[in-house]
């Protein structure tokens, strides 16, 4: 199988390089695949991954500004889930590919 070479532009290589800068983190990695599961309220994800709210706030709005989160609102509270198949699927096939390590 041939691949044909595609030269990135420079805003393809800033998104590419976000999502992984996005993905290299633990915590925000520890945020994401609890998301697979649902959508949670930041106290419900601080207290499953034991973090503080504020990291968890802090870390969401990162995922959030690269789209990689999105929200809900129901009256005052939040619930995010995640936002990006393609990046929950790489991120999956990244744990798999981890796990057979």
């Amino acid at each position: 199988m041939t691949i044909n070479y595609q030269e990135l532009d420079e805003e393809t290589l800033f998104i590419v390089s976000q999502t992984f800068k996005a993905l290299s983190d633990p915590t925000r990695l520890r945020i994401l695949n609890l998301l697979f599961t649902g959508e949670y309220k930041v106290n419900d994800i601080a207290e499953k991954l034991s973090l503080l709210q504020s990291t968890v706030s802090h870390q969401l709005r990162f995922l959030k500004n690269l789209r990689l989160v999105k929200y809900r609102r129901e009256g005052t509270t939040l619930y995010y889930s995640h936002d990006d198949e393609h990046v929950i699927d790489l991120l999956r096939q990244a744990i798999e590919h981890a796990n057979h390590h």
